[in-house]
């Protein structure tokens, strides 16, 4: 079903730090973090409130860390400290497009960016600024999937979108699999039962246990995001409903 207006009043956007490497091996490739940057704003300018979490796995992911012996709570903090880094050039992009953008880090360090504070966020994106919320929870064990999802949960937002490489959920992986189907809606307790692997399953049953639905397209695909908000384009949903 399509809208004529949005269909969401705020949203937070999920973007795995891969997905701004671009065509590269690692690290930022500057394009696809500007191209990320217009969406944004493209969204912004439809009268949505808008904040983000971005991952960090193109400069460092902490299992990836402790796979290789290092004590894990260590590793998790150096990947909190990449998608600050992250959160850091998004904002840098966003503002040079004129998108008045806040980054606010669960831990604090205030000389580059604003401690996670809950109202202040939320009055942020009230005066229409996007807010990228940077370091996941804080604490070691915990996914940015768990964070996007306790974000949500906070600032009171009406879905939760994962932006990924593909236009949604699908039975397999549709790069390895051509048999592989795409889902148009799913139920939470499918997505856990079927180990579809969206998100981790702790970001899963927040949204489920707060009827946030999560809303899976393709960022890659000029102008997915807006059109996903106004019900167009191809895309998952997952809900309670489903």
């Amino acid at each position: 079903m399509s809208f004529s207006t949005p269909r969401f009043r705020r949203v937070l956007l999920k973007v795995s730090g891969e997905a701004l490497m671009g065509n590269r091996q690692y690290g930022l490739d500057v394009d696809m973090v500007e191209r990320v940057a217009g969406e944004i704003r493209s969204v912004q300018s439809m009268g949505v409130q808008v904040c983000l979490v971005i991952g960090g796995g193109n400069i460092f992911r902490g299992i990836s860390g402790a796979a290789t012996g290092m004590e894990r709570a260590t590793a998790d903090y150096m990947g909190m400290l990449a998608t600050v880094m992250n959160a850091l050039a998004m904002q840098s992009a966003l503002e040079r497009i004129g998108v008045a953008t806040r980054v606010q880090s669960a831990i604090p360090m205030s000389s580059i960016c604003e401690p996670y504070i809950r109202r202040r966020a939320v009055r942020h994106m009230e005066k229409g600024r996007v807010v990228i919320f940077a370091a996941g929870t804080g604490n070691p064990f915990f996914t940015t999937d768990t964070a996007a999802a306790l974000r949500a949960v906070e600032m009171g937002c009406d879905a939760l979108l994962k932006g990924t490489q593909v236009d949604g959920v699908y039975t397999a992986d549709p790069k390895k699999d051509p048999r592989a189907e795409r889902y148009d809606s799913l139920g939470y307790l499918e997505v856990l039962s079927r180990d579809l692997k969206v998100m981790d399953a702790s970001a899963i049953t927040l949204a489920r246990d707060n009827n946030i639905p999560i809303v899976v397209f393709n960022l890659h695909h000029a102008g997915g995001f807006a059109e996903v908000m106004l019900g167009r384009g191809l895309f998952t949903i997952i809900t309670n409903e489903a």
